[in-house]
């Protein structure tokens, strides 16, 4: 208890500190240094004869270099002093007594929304008012379809409509094409021309703002659903045409525009390694927005489980996940839950599976047995 007693007490001891920290702690803890000078003194005055639980670890150093903002900052060094000696308590099996749990979840909760950055609606909605077309990108269970339908109830007033991509969608069901039609001659069928999602969308918007939901954008071919109209989407020039190759009859005709207040939000799926990525043409057209695990979400959450586990499992990825890897970190939505049950379960069915298919694709294969030990974490749980 020793060592998570005095984690308060060891700031106080060390602070204040100037503006350039350098902090080293060895197991057994030997020797601190702030700042260019040394003073073994201070680690032996507050822990004494109570660091005697850190000589069984194993001997090893660890470093932290603090650069504040600016000078006399006392509030900052203290936060980033915390955040160290949690991670060396943490690592050798300590946390923080519950006097002090809070103000070790606030400093962790910090670091996790610095490193995945929340993008709220404000910021998404001044994008789609600039930009006009917007995609929603990250990892399954970060919200971006809801948020898109959000936008679309709320925002627009449901003036707008939602549709999904998918392997099959094509040129004629996103822009337009012949499509059989009954006819009363012998023959039984005829062709006509028939508008798709898109034409659709810029018949009904008239002068007035409209949203475009494309679920799942990238789950099609997108540069062969777009045809020759990939050049409609430049933000900045609304009055480009092109020529179709049929008449669509009024208000499209045979020319094809893009009205000014015509809106475009698609969402991505980063984390589905079976489909490719957006090409460049297209990316250059969009704006992209990150969506990553929102911390905050499930810190409100009323299950310790589901708290628990949701920094367990970012505390992996973040630790161990490659540049391509971290994009497969489960969102929040598998850590939803009013009580632990409900939480268990929804590990148990939801979680596990997602964290058995990266395995079995061999998408974390890194630091496969660090999942490995979570799934059998919360398997013991019942």
């Amino acid at each position: 208890e020793s060592g998570r007693n005095h984690r308060r007490q060891i700031v106080h001891g060390l602070f204040p500190a100037s503006a350039t920290v350098i902090h080293q702690i060895t197991a057994p803890v030997s020797r601190v240094q702030f700042s260019g000078y040394s003073d073994e003194a201070i680690v032996g005055h507050i822990w004494g004869a109570k660091v005697a639980q850190f000589s069984r670890a194993p001997k090893g150093v660890m470093y932290a270099l603090f650069l504040p903002a600016s000078e006399g900052d006392h509030e900052l060094t203290k936060d980033a002093i915390l955040a160290f000696l949690d991670l060396l308590l943490q690592e050798r099996g300590y946390e923080p007594l519950k006097a002090e749990s809070q103000s070790a979840r606030d400093i962790r909760s910090q670091w996790f929304e610095f490193i995945l950055p929340i993008a709220d609606e404000p910021e998404v909605e001044r994008l789609l008012m600039e930009r006009r077309f917007v995609i929603l990108q990250g990892p399954q269970g970060t919200g971006k379809t809801r948020m898109a339908k959000r936008f679309l109830d709320t925002r627009y007033a449901r003036r707008g409509r939602f549709i999904q991509f998918h392997a099959n969608t094509t040129y004629e069901n996103f822009i337009g094409g012949l499509a059989p039609v009954p006819g009363g001659s012998e023959l039984g069928l005829r062709f006509e021309p028939r508008r798709g999602h898109l034409m659709n969308a810029a018949a009904e918007s008239g002068d007035g703002e409209y949203l475009l939901v494309i679920d799942e954008i990238n789950r099609a071919d997108v540069a062969k659903v777009l045809g020759e109209a990939i050049s409609l989407l430049e933000a900045e020039d609304p009055d480009r045409e092109v020529m179709l190759p049929y008449d669509f009859a009024p208000p499209i005709g045979s020319r094809l525009r893009l009205p000014r207040g015509l809106h475009i939000l698609g969402t991505m799926n980063t984390a589905d390694k079976s489909i490719a990525l957006v090409d460049v043409a297209i990316r250059r057209r969009f704006a992209f927005v990150d969506l990553w695990p929102d911390y905050r979400v499930v810190s409100q959450q009323q299950s310790r489980l589901s708290r628990e586990f949701f920094e367990k499992v970012l505390s992996i990825f973040v630790e161990h996940a490659t540049e391509d890897a971290m994009p497969l970190v489960p969102g929040h939505s598998y850590f939803l839950a009013d009580d632990d049950e409900t939480a268990r379960r929804k590990l148990k069915w939801e979680l596990v599976p997602l964290l058995n298919e990266y395995l079995a694709q061999g998408y974390v294969a890194g630091f496969g047995e660090n999942v490995r030990a979570l799934i059998q974490e919360i398997e013991a749980l019942g």
